[in-house]
């Protein structure tokens, strides 16, 4: 059980508050609500240039990671489709600092030709070697747009040409920053071993707020802006490309519900049944006898708009890629015409109770647990979403294969060796 209260500063940020007595650290975590879905087609990839550019310094603080380590602390940071996200854990007696670092690169990032030439160099380098130079590096880079015509999920975070990066202005990237980079654009959690009424007083410290109110209700940041639709798919699409694999890889993507679809969770559960571990279906019908494939995977992208699950396989030398993608579509098939029993269900429930309850075993991760939820207009389900999922019925995941997998909206990729 995660305890915490809400509340907004003056200035429109909202800050959550943890009582952590169980570690002597404090993380805060700042959840920015901008991701790859809020670029411009012709300048993507900029909510991950700046997750580098934040950590660049300011006038008052040059040199960012240098303070951190000289208090011992750690940060890092990660952007999505849908969010940009930042941490700091440091020994409890740092947290002063660790909120006006937040609170300084917030208000005053250095943003000058120095510092934006030296993050387009570090970019451009992640791009080659993570997507072009890895085996299957670039899977979304082809997916994304295989699958996607009209909404910006269509690229991935690295951006859809990395050139809009690196031919980035100055003027661009500030104004990215004054658009997005803002107090009440953002979500705080404070996780520490002290009083919650001590923490709010050093967040608004820190922020050189006067006043700030106990948040009652839920905004839901994840709606508040509006994205090109998808429009339904008529045609199953295919695309093979020859890369330099160790061996020929499948992929099979069927778009789903969004976040706040009536089946999301119904899906995120039909990905373990067919593929959650030895038990599941896809590793017992198609892995476990031999002979087709090396490994497979299934599960779902994850996004709060409209995402996709996905089915994959690395295939065994020699073996036809159509013959697997059939393998594959049978077990989804048997899903459809005849649904899961209770006890198979009950299973998977039970599998994703444990992950998440262990993925909120530190202090830190359940920081950014209530700046996920509080983003999705929902932070009690940081305590309740297993409830939630307990509540899917076998008639539930029927009904949700039946919507997904249609001949009509699957989307084939084959990288080939």
């Amino acid at each position: 059980m995660i305890t915490y209260k809400k509340y907004i500063l003056d200035n429109g940020l909202t800050v959550l508050t943890h009582e952590a007595w169980d570690t002597p650290l404090a993380t805060v975590n700042v959840l920015y609500n901008v991701g790859a879905r809020d670029e411009e087609p012709s300048r993507t990839g900029f909510a991950h240039l700046f997750e580098h550019l934040m950590f660049g310094g300011t006038e008052r603080v040059p040199d960012f990671d240098a303070v951190l380590s000289s208090l011992g602390g750690d940060n890092n940071a990660f952007t999505s489709n849908d969010y940009t996200n930042y941490y700091i854990t440091v020994p409890v007696d740092g947290l002063p600092t660790a909120l006006m670092l937040e609170a300084d690169r917030m208000a005053h990032l250095a943003l000058n030709a120095k510092a934006l030439s030296v993050q387009q160099r570090v970019v451009t380098e992640e791009y080659n070697q993570r997507y072009m130079n890895q085996p299957y590096g670039d899977m979304w880079l082809l997916m994304r747009p295989l699958c996607y015509k009209v909404h910006p999920y269509r690229w991935a975070t690295i951006g859809a040409d990395i050139r809009h990066v690196s031919e980035a202005t100055l003027d661009d990237v500030q104004a990215f920053h004054s658009r997005f980079y803002r107090p009440a654009n953002a979500i705080l959690a404070v996780a520490a071993p002290m009083a919650g009424e001590r923490m709010i007083e050093m967040v608004a410290e820190a922020w050189g707020c006067r006043e700030w109110s106990v948040e009652s209700g839920d905004r839901c940041f994840a709606q508040e802006r509006k994205y090109p639709a998808e429009p339904e798919q008529k045609a199953a699409r295919r695309m093979e490309v020859e890369r330099e694999v160790p061996a020929t890889a499948l992929y099979l993507a069927w778009p789903m519900c969004s976040h706040f679809g009536q089946d999301f969770r119904a899906c995120d559960l039909i990905s373990d049944v067919l593929g959650n571990g030895p038990s599941s279906r896809v590793y017992r019908h198609i892995v476990r006898p031999g002979g087709l494939v090396a490994d497979t995977d299934v599960y779902i992208s994850g996004e709060t708009d409209a995402g996709l699950l996905v089915m994959s396989a690395k295939l065994l030398p020699g073996v036809d890629v159509d013959r697997v993608a059939e393998a594959l579509r049978k077990e989804a098939r048997e899903l459809v015409e005849h649904g899961v029993e209770e006890h198979e269900l009950e299973k998977v429930q039970n599998k994703y109770e444990s992950t998440f309850v262990y993925s909120q075993y530190k202090a830190s991760d359940r920081a950014l647990s209530l700046c996920h939820y509080t983003w999705l207009g929902r932070t009690d389900l940081a305590n309740s979403e297993p409830e939630a999922y307990r509540r899917v019925t076998p008639g539930d995941v029927q009904r949700a294969a039946r919507e997904v997998f249609r001949d009509e909206h699957e989307n084939m990729l084959i990288i080939k060796n």
